[in-house]
């Protein structure tokens, strides 16, 4: 994720900060000083470090409930509004994907109770309500919030946990495609009433609202994905008419093959053929700008290590595409020969094609191609 630092490495998953983080640690530092002086102040940074160290366990209860089912994840990323694991995939099965879903919440479930006991069952709600105010017990705010965590990550949309829960619960009976676009409408249809709401009483619900119809549309989208590209081949959807850059060309080439081709992402292959990288229209044009003409293409290109073969399932290779953050996914054959491009521009075209076509009909330009 852009905008990350790596701080710690723990069980082969990196754990990384987004900087976005060290301003809300900034705006409550400063906010408990005004209030209470220096110690106010460290006793604010220390509490909400301690709510994050809840939502890092919090995914990484995700995490191993993924583990246990063969799937990795490669890093959590720490944001101001929560946590991200990034899963190399989802479970296949409804059954694992709820216990995946349900792990980060039972984890904050786990550490409220604990501090619940240690409290004697006193819980003070109005100190989760109001981070800026430094009154009250620390344990008895990191308590409530983590009620509080449990109770919005359950919520019944994408892309909180209680989302996934509910597609999980739906595709046991319907399917993942229509289960997925279930719940999507439901979270869609959550975020207009926190929107709603956020207009009379709390702008922050606005926020959030703009979070959840988001990521609502977003796995919707994916769903849809996963479901026109099944039984889709890469040969089936790759381009194979392209202009490829080599290691000694400079922008100017790339420039005059932009300008020359419809292309927007161009592979830049070494003397004997092998790909180095890809190089897209926006670094080209903004090295243009900075550096001028005689700018090598090697310099600017995004590095792509990832491959495709082409008799690999189309979505397995959208899936390594999104992992690597690669512009495009070359294809090679055998003999690791560039043979074709995955971009996602024709992964939108190949959406738009399957739907319209009926189930199990090929098109014709590519009968002949990758069963």
């Amino acid at each position: 994720m852009r905008w990350s630092v790596k701080i710690a490495k723990v069980a082969g998953i990196e754990v990384r900060i987004h900087l976005t983080f060290l301003l809300l640690l900034a705006f409550i530092g400063i906010s408990y000083y005004q209030i209470g002086g220096r110690d106010a102040a460290i006793e604010g940074v220390g509490f909400i470090l301690l709510i994050f160290l809840c939502v890092l366990l919090h995914e990484f209860g995700h995490a191993i409930a993924a583990k246990a089912f063969g799937i990795e994840t490669p890093d959590i990323t720490l944001l101001p509004i929560g946590g991200v694991a990034r899963l190399q995939r989802m479970p296949e099965k409804p059954s694992q994907e709820l216990i995946v879903a349900i792990a980060g919440p039972l984890v904050n479930v786990v550490i409220a109770g604990v501090l619940f006991l240690i409290l004697g069952f006193r819980l003070d709600f109005s100190g989760a309500a109001n981070l800026g105010d430094p009154s009250g017990s620390l344990m008895a705010k990191v308590a409530a919030v983590n009620v509080m965590l449990v109770l919005f990550n359950l919520i019944p949309a994408f892309p909180m946990d209680g989302g996934r829960v509910l597609r999980s619960l739906l595709a046991m009976t319907v399917g993942h495609a229509q289960a997925t676009q279930i719940a999507a409408r439901i979270g869609q249809g959550l975020a207009f009433v926190f929107g709603f709401v956020g207009l009379f009483y709390n702008p922050l619900l606005i926020f959030i609202a703009l979070f959840v119809y988001l990521g609502a549309s977003s796995e919707n989208a994916m769903a849809q994905m996963k479901e026109v590209s099944t039984g889709v081949r890469v040969a089936d959807a790759m381009v194979t008419e392209l202009v490829s850059l080599g290691d000694t060309d400079t922008i100017d080439d790339a420039i005059e093959a932009l300008l020359r081709t419809s292309q927007q992402e161009f592979p830049v292959l070494d003397g004997g053929g092998r790909v180095l990288g890809i190089l897209t229209r926006e670094p080209m044009i903004r090295a243009l700008r900075q550096s001028g003409p005689a700018t090598p293409v090697v310099e600017i290109m995004q590095p792509c290590d990832q491959a495709a073969h082409p008799q690999d399932h189309f979505e397995g290779a959208f899936r390594l595409m999104q992992e690597v953050g690669c512009p495009a996914l070359p294809v090679l054959d055998s003999a690791g020969r560039l043979v074709g491009l995955v971009t996602m521009e024709n992964i939108g075209e190949l959406m738009m094609v399957r739907s319209i076509l009926r189930d199990g009909e090929r098109p014709s330009w590519r009968a002949a191609g990758a069963r």
